[in-house]
């Protein structure tokens, strides 16, 4: 049955989603036609102003004017703290478990020479600017277990001055987790990053 190019196309970019297939998107598309015109054109205009969505120019994180709600915060402001973090989405992972006061700054990625990466593009220089300028004595880097996480990490560690503490967040085993159902690289991560009790 054909359906008409119009639903067609609603299908097509909801199917551009990660995780959403075929089936999903006309499902979805099928719901909204029940919509009336309102909810359809708030639904919309929402949509749309994710192209006026700005990038904070202090860590990166969204915002909708120059700075961000988390670096206008008071407390924030005056942490000489900064988390290092690859994406938006670690950065809000960090802030619900609510135990970080402190900074944040987004790379948007990780160092990778095989998919043309580099520092200028993540731009390390503007980081090391920012922890001179706002003279910034700890950093800690968590950034994502991985070989281009860690060349990343040792790159950023190389660049800092002396005076400024670099600590790289533990890895392990997760809460509730079993050790027999664990990967090695996964234990070994564990195992290097223990604590003394």
């Amino acid at each position: 049955m054909e359906l008409p190019e119009k639903l067609l196309r609603v299908v097509k970019q909801f199917s551009r989603l990660p995780g959403v297939g075929e089936k999903t998107a006309l499902r979805q598309s099928l719901i909204m036609t029940k919509w009336n015109k309102e909810d359809l054109i708030v639904f919309a205009e929402a949509i749309k102003s994710l192209s006026e969505l700005n990038h904070c120019n202090k860590c990166g994180m969204f915002c909708d004017d120059l700075i961000c709600k988390i670096c206008l915060d008071h407390h924030r402001f005056q942490s000489k703290t900064i988390c290092i973090v690859e994406s938006v989405t670690d950065c809000l992972a960090i802030e619900r478990s609510g135990n970080f006061r402190g900074k944040f700054h987004i790379l948007f990625g990780v160092l990778n020479p095989l998919l043309g990466i580099g520092p200028d593009e993540l731009k390390l220089d503007n980081l090391i600017k920012r922890v001179l300028d706002e003279e910034v004595e700890e950093l800690i880097l968590a950034v994502n277990p991985s070989v281009e996480g860690d060349a990343t990490c040792a790159y950023i560690k190389q660049m800092l001055p002396n005076n400024v503490k670099v600590d790289r967040i533990g890895f392990g085993i997760p809460m509730g987790g079993s050790l027999e159902f664990v990967d090695s690289l996964t234990i070994t991560k564990a195992l290097e990053n223990r604590r003394h009790l």
